[in-house]
């Protein structure tokens, strides 16, 4: 509870229950929900909130830069990690982070002068990396 009061102060947002209940449930999920899915995680602990709850506090969210959306051709979904890391889409719908040390070790080697060129000629400053890949399904692989 306090760490998600101290990163909402750090992002000058307003800390409400339903808030925290929205941020620690996405935070401790590492399935890349949907804003539905999220919603039947949360009626466990928070068996009041509302769907509409859940879909505004996760559009604050993410224009705080506390979450990310990921839009997938099978919807939306969200994800609390905000660091660079690369996210594998599976032709179900379901969201992968590759392995953090093979993930990173993609994104070093996109070459910097590229991203200064893309800065240059668009006249942006690229804040992050996001690489997505898109694999088919397999019925062994699970989402923690």
């Amino acid at each position: 509870m306090e760490k998600a009061r101290d990163i909402f102060a750090e992002h000058n947002l307003r800390c409400t229950k339903q808030r925290m209940d929205v941020y620690n449930t996405l935070a401790a999920c590492r399935c890349h929900p949907t804003a539905e899915q999220l919603h039947r995680l949360m009626m466990e602990h928070c068996p009041g909130a509302s769907l509409a709850t859940v879909y505004n506090t996760l559009e604050v969210l993410c224009q705080a830069g506390l979450c990310r959306r990921i839009n997938t051709p099978c919807g939306s979904r969200y994800d609390a990690d905000v660091k660079e890391h690369l996210h594998i889409q599976l032709s179900d719908g379901r969201v992968l982070d590759a392995p953090e040390g093979l993930g990173q070790e993609i994104l070093a080697a996109v070459p910097a002068d590229a991203i200064r060129q893309l800065e240059s000629r668009l006249g942006v400053d690229v804040r992050y990396l996001s690489i997505q890949l898109f694999a088919d399904s397999r019925d062994d692989i699970e989402t923690a």
